[in-house]
């Protein structure tokens, strides 16, 4: 794969930190969309990180076409936490940029007035860009017994389709008896810390019908006004679970949400449709379970795949579970928001209704929020883009990160 980098005169004029934008240019030219291989990619930071002096760990998926990365700078020989530290995470993939209209090449970085632009910009190879700056001064740290706790980079892949690579990274670390005491996710947050995050669980749902003439709807069964009857309900479940007495107000949606997101059926206008399918989903608030909707949907489907095959046996509905990824709550991390506070001088806790892999972080007892360089509205948008003095913001914030590491 060769890497695009954007014209280095352009970059020679930009006044922000070199080191990070350097390796934000280098990290855009990857094309790293979730359906291709992030291998080259994750063998250029490999490289990178044992040339520091540093071990890496790869976990691969099944096709071994892509892998995560953990790699772990140790703590001094004096230090008291040898198995804990703490984890700056982050994602390798990015979504795909097909029928988007661009201003300039998505895989190759742009800086245009005071943004760079780029695949991945802001969704989130700029938080990874500043962690990597930040290993040689924690290697360094590390050699002369100065750092505390250990500084892990987690680095995974597919995080876009469904969060599939983080699994992997945290069986890997509790089979190797590691243990960290805090995990920071460096998904875009304008640098603001957020401590708790929706869970997600996408459903497809095939309605089975029976083909008749139109003229004969008794000798059929329509599978697209079933389908329209178990979305009604969705919907009115959508509008039940919105009112609910224990919603949060501290979340930007502050109750659970149902949505019907796509639907595809039919053959002509003159047949009797056999078979409809649409796909829905739910995010859910930390405190609520995929059971508080499941169940009642479950109740709906079997009364309605009654009633159709009292008028045809080899009808009904099927109900697939295809993606689920845990919410993220802030139960056990006080004390993680607190050393986040500190750092960056502000207080305010956000709680956000889009999901990531802090909840897989959490589900694994390690306390975690989310923290990175830009705005999640700029993510997934063509010319996405981070601003500049964001990155200098992070590589300010991950720098006192690391002093906090430091022995007294």
């Amino acid at each position: 794969m060769t890497v695009k980098t954007m014209d280095a005169q352009a970059l020679s004029e930009v006044n922000y930190p070199m080191q990070s934008l350097d390796w934000l240019i280098r990290l855009i030219g990857f094309d790293t969309v979730s359906r291709h291989s992030n291998l080259a990619l994750i063998e250029d930071v490999q490289a990178y990180c044992e040339q520091l002096g540093l071990i890496v760990d790869l976990t691969f998926n099944d096709a071994k076409n892509k892998a995560n990365l953990f790699v772990t700078v140790p703590a001094g020989k004096n230090a008291d936490e040898v198995n804990h530290g703490l984890v700056l995470s982050g994602h390798t993939d990015v979504v795909p940029v097909d029928g988007q209209e661009w201003a300039s090449d998505p895989f190759t970085a742009t800086i245009r007035g005071d943004k760079l632009y780029g695949r991945g910009a802001c969704d989130m190879k700029g938080f990874i860009a500043c962690a990597l700056t930040l290993l040689p001064q924690a290697a360094q740290l590390s050699k002369t017994g100065k750092l505390r706790r250990p500084l892990h980079l987690a680095l995974s892949f597919d995080e876009e389709v469904g969060c599939l690579g983080a699994p992997l990274i945290l069986a890997d670390l509790k089979a190797r008896s590691i243990t960290p005491d805090y995990c920071i996710v460096g998904e875009p947050t304008n640098m603001t810390m957020v401590v708790a995050h929706k869970g997600i669980a996408v459903y497809r749902c095939r309605v089975h019908g029976k083909s008749a003439h139109s003229s004969l709807t008794a000798q059929g069964v329509n599978a697209i006004s079933y389908a329209s009857r178990l979305i009604g309900y969705v919907d009115a479940l959508a509008e039940e679970i919105s009112h609910r007495d224990d919603n949060d107000n501290l979340f930007d949606v502050p109750y659970s949400t149902l949505s019907v997101g796509t639907i595809q059926g039919g053959t002509a206008t003159n047949i009797v449709p056999n078979l409809c399918e649409f796909t829905f989903d739910y995010r859910n608030l930390p405190h609520m379970t995929q059971n508080d909707i499941l169940a009642p949907i479950q109740k709906k489907v079997a009364e309605l795949s009654a009633q159709m095959q009292a008028r045809a046996a080899d009808t009904g509905i099927e109900l697939v579970q295809e993606e689920s990824v845990p919410a993220m709550t802030d139960n056990d991390s006080a004390e993680l928001q607190a050393l986040i506070a500190a750092l960056t001088g502000d207080n305010e806790r956000h709680k956000v209704a889009y999901a990531t892999e802090g909840g897989q972080f959490t589900n694994a007892g390690i306390p975690t929020i989310i923290c990175g360089p830009g705005s999640i509205e700029q993510a997934h948008k063509a010319d996405e883009f981070v601003a500049l003095s964001e990155i200098a913001r992070c590589d300010g914030f991950l720098q006192k990160l690391l002093e906090s590491c430091k022995v007294n």
